[in-house]
């Protein structure tokens, strides 16, 4: 299987390989995913045959199911960031864009329960562009 991508965590103590292609990537606005991740969109690559392979810190990985849904977060139970999820009992990988160390080929396919998206998301592309931290 084609060796795809490698990622971690922030704080480094989880590593992981995916195996494989990804066949999707998501930006979902639901009020679900802009709570898991504080911001205005999750970006989330999907495979039903890529694979990950956890390098590091496996046992530091801790994931919630929301009760009665579908939706599930992986993260790092030392400094919280987000981690690849095998869903749908193993027949979906799902991987946050911003846990991966390398690059990715595939472009974000569509912006996802857009109705659903926060006020405050509409004219982002009109905000100043800041290269380095303010002042």
């Amino acid at each position: 299987m084609k060796h795809l991508a490698t990622g971690s965590c922030l704080c480094g103590t989880v590593s992981f390989h995916i195996n494989g292609e990804f066949e999707s990537f998501f930006l979902c606005h639901c009020s679900r995913c802009r709570k898991d991740t504080g911001s205005v969109h999750a970006a989330n690559l999907f495979s039903s045959k890529a694979k990950v392979q956890w390098l590091a810190g496996q046992e530091s990985i801790k994931t919630f199911q929301l009760p009665g849904t579908q939706h599930a977060k992986s993260f790092c139970m030392i400094c919280g960031s987000a981690l690849p999820t095998v869903q749908m009992n193993g027949a979906l990988l799902v991987v946050p864009a911003g846990s991966l160390d390398s690059q990715i080929s595939i472009r974000p396919n569509a912006h996802i329960c857009y109705t659903d998206r926060a006020e405050w998301a509409d004219g982002l592309e009109t905000v100043d562009k800041i290269c380095a931290l303010p002042d």
